[in-house]
C-alpha cells in the first residue's frame, strides 16, 4: 500500500508543479521574475509550490 500512496502523491505533486508553472508564464510578471519562479518551483517542488502560493506572481487582477 506504500508504493501506490507514495504513486498517488507524487502524481499530485507533479500535476501541482505543471500547473504552477503554466499559472507562473500566464502571469503580467516580467521574464526574469518567470524564470526564478520556474526554478525555485522544479529545484525545490513542495517548498516552491508552497512559497509561490503564497507570494508568488497574481494572474490578472479584477477591478470592480
Amino acid at each position: 500500500m506504500g508504493i501506490e500512496v507514495g504513486g498517488l502523491l507524487g502524481l499530485i505533486l507533479l500535476i501541482a508543479v505543471v500547473w504552477a508553472i503554466y499559472s507562473i508564464f500566464q502571469s503580467s510578471a516580467s521574464t526574469g521574475a518567470k524564470a526564478l519562479w520556474t526554478v525555485l518551483i522544479i529545484v525545490l517542488p513542495v517548498v516552491g509550490l508552497i512559497i509561490w502560493f503564497l507570494a508568488g506572481p497574481k494572474g490578472s487582477t479584477r477591478t470592480a
